[in-house]
């Protein structure tokens, strides 16, 4: 559970945290608050590229979104323009995750595939299988990410809407708080309607090709010896 948490408390609680600290604390201002505050988030998603032996399609898109957003901050003046920033920025997140799946290579799957095989061989070339000759299973793989990019989308435009109609001090909690309300509910979503049934044809998958090869293993054992002539 903590570990699991870990990412939302970095990514969430400490720009969180930070804002505060630094405008009610040190007297900064909104704009260099916002901007300072997002240091963490864009250093972790470099340091979450770098350390990876392959280049993850989602984790390359949010840097290079949290590098341009803080290019973005040192250029503008207005703290409701840089929330409306974030915001939009991300929102490119939710489009290329939807547009992925259009594309037939959903951007979720990265993160998906581990949660579902446990890191299980087995399961793994279970969800190899599946993903190469199981219609069923690749409609589960796309609506995954559909939900999460339709709901990542959806709470974008939410923030960016706040970001001109609420106070910039009320709105970086609150943004905050949209936030993950969003993900919360894409993971019980997503969870619900594709990652378990996912997680269930792995399942039964590496349990079929388990049992073929205990099958094929006792046929080959008790396959009859062939008479030796002259005995």
């Amino acid at each position: 559970m903590a570990q699991s948490l870990l990412p939302l408390v970095l990514d969430v609680g400490v720009p969180l945290a930070s804002y505060y600290i630094l405008s009610d604390g040190f007297g900064l201002s909104e704009v260099a608050a916002l901007g300072w505050s997002s240091v963490v988030p864009a250093l972790r998603t470099v340091w979450a590229l770098v350390r990876r032996t392959e280049v993850n399609g989602l984790s390359l898109l949010i840097l290079v979104v949290n590098v341009v957003g803080l290019a973005m901050s040192t250029m503008t003046g207005d703290p409701r323009l840089m929330l409306a920033k974030d915001s939009g920025a991300s929102s490119v997140v939710g489009i290329a995750v939807i547009v992925s799946v259009f594309m037939g290579k959903p951007l979720m799957t990265a993160g998906l595939k581990p949660f579902v095989t446990k890191g299980i061989a087995a399961r793994s070339a279970a969800w190899d299988r599946l993903a190469a000759g199981s219609a069923p299973f690749r409609r589960a793989e796309r609506r995954f990410s559909l939900i999460w990019g339709t709901v990542l989308l959806v709470e974008c435009v939410a923030r960016v809407i706040g970001a001109y109609t609420v106070p910039v001090h009320t709105m970086v909690w609150l943004g905050s708080v949209l936030m993950v309300v969003a993900i919360l509910l894409a993971m019980v979503v997503a969870g619900g309607s594709s990652a378990e049934p996912m997680e269930k044809m792995v399942r039964a998958e590496a349990e079929r090709d388990a049992g073929d090869r205990v099958g094929a293993a006792g046929a080959v054992g008790s396959a009859p010896v062939p008479a030796v002539p002259g005995s």
